[in-house]
C-alpha cells in the first residue's frame, strides 16, 4: 500500500516538474502575464498551488489547527495571492519547492486509505494527492494557455479524469440539483491509444472522447463545444454540461471558442 502511495505521489512531482520547466524559461515580465482566469497572473497561479500543497500537508500533520483556521473564516485567497504577489519569480518558485516537497515527503508515508481533513469532508490520503495532482495539471493548464503553448498529454491525466468522473454528484450538488442515481459509463482514450473506463458497462448513459478533452472539460479549461466528448443519455448529457472537477462554487467557465485545440 506504501508502494501505491509513493506511485501518486511520484506522478505529482513529475507533474510539478514539467511545469517548472515552462516557468523557468519566463523572464520577470512573463511572471506577470495575465492567464484567462480573470485577474490572475501567472505568479497567481504559482502561488495559489504553494498555498494549498502548504495547507495540505497542514491539514495532516496539524488538523486540529487546521480546522480551527477553517472555523476562524478570512480571506484565504487574498492571503495567498498578497504571498505571491510580494515575491520574486525565484522566491516564488522556492515557496512551491519547498511545499511540495515537503507534502510529498509527509504523504509518501501514509496510508492510501488515510483519512485527512479537508475544506469538506474528510478524504482519503491518496486522493488528496490525485486531487494535487488535478489541480497542478489544471493550473498550469491556464499558464500555458497564458503562454500560446501546447503541454504533450500523458498518462497522468488519468488523475485528472478520475476527479473528473467521482465529481459527478459534486456538480450536480453544487448546481442545485439533485445527483442522479443513474449510472454513466465513461470510456476515454488515453495518450498511448488505450482506453480508461469507468462505470457499468451496460449502462444506457455514456460517455465518451478523448481523456485530454475530459480532462479540459471537468476542469473548466475549455468549453464543451470546443472538446472531442460526447455524451448519450439524459444524465450524461446534462453532467458534461455542468461538469466540475475542483471543489467549491460553479465556476464560470471558458467562453465557446475562446481556445483552439491544445
Amino acid at each position: 500500500m506504501i508502494d501505491q502511495m509513493a506511485a501518486i505521489c511520484d506522478d505529482l512531482a513529475a507533474e510539478k516538474a514539467e511545469l517548472v520547466g515552462v516557468l523557468t524559461a519566463l523572464d520577470a515580465a512573463g511572471w506577470d502575464l495575465a492567464t484567462p482566469a480573470e485577474g490572475w497572473a501567472i505568479r497567481d497561479q504559482v502561488g495559489h498551488l504553494a498555498f494549498f500543497d502548504e495547507r495540505a500537508l497542514e491539514a495532516h500533520l496539524d488538523p486540529a489547527g487546521f480546522l480551527a483556521s477553517l472555523a476562524g473564516g478570512g480571506g484565504l485567497t487574498d492571503e495567498h495571492l498578497a504571498r505571491g504577489r510580494a515575491m520574486t519569480p525565484p522566491e516564488l518558485l522556492a515557496w512551491w519547492d519547498r511545499a511540495n516537497r515537503a507534502l510529498l515527503d509527509a504523504y509518501r508515508l501514509l496510508d492510501p486509505a488515510a483519512r485527512v481533513v479537508w475544506y469538506g469532508p474528510p478524504m482519503a490520503a491518496r486522493s488528496k494527492i490525485t486531487a494535487r495532482i488535478m489541480e497542478t495539471w489544471a493550473h498550469g493548464q491556464d499558464i500555458v494557455d497564458a503562454l500560446g503553448v501546447a503541454r504533450v498529454p500523458t498518462m497522468r491525466l488519468r488523475h485528472v479524469c478520475h476527479v473528473g468522473v467521482r465529481a459527478r454528484a459534486f456538480a450536480f450538488s453544487v448546481n442545485g440539483l439533485a445527483a442522479p442515481e443513474t449510472d454513466v459509463r465513461v470510456e476515454l482514450e488515453a495518450p498511448d491509444g488505450s482506453t480508461w473506463s469507468w462505470g457499468d458497462p451496460e449502462a444506457a448513459d455514456r460517455v465518451t472522447g478523448h481523456g485530454l478533452d475530459f480532462a479540459l472539460l471537468v476542469t473548466q479549461r475549455r468549453h464543451l463545444e470546443d472538446v472531442a466528448v460526447s455524451a448519450e443519455g439524459p444524465v450524461a448529457t446534462r453532467w458534461l454540461e455542468i461538469a466540475q472537477a475542483f471543489a467549491g462554487p460553479p465556476g464560470a467557465g471558458r467562453a465557446p471558442g475562446q481556445f483552439t485545440a491544445p
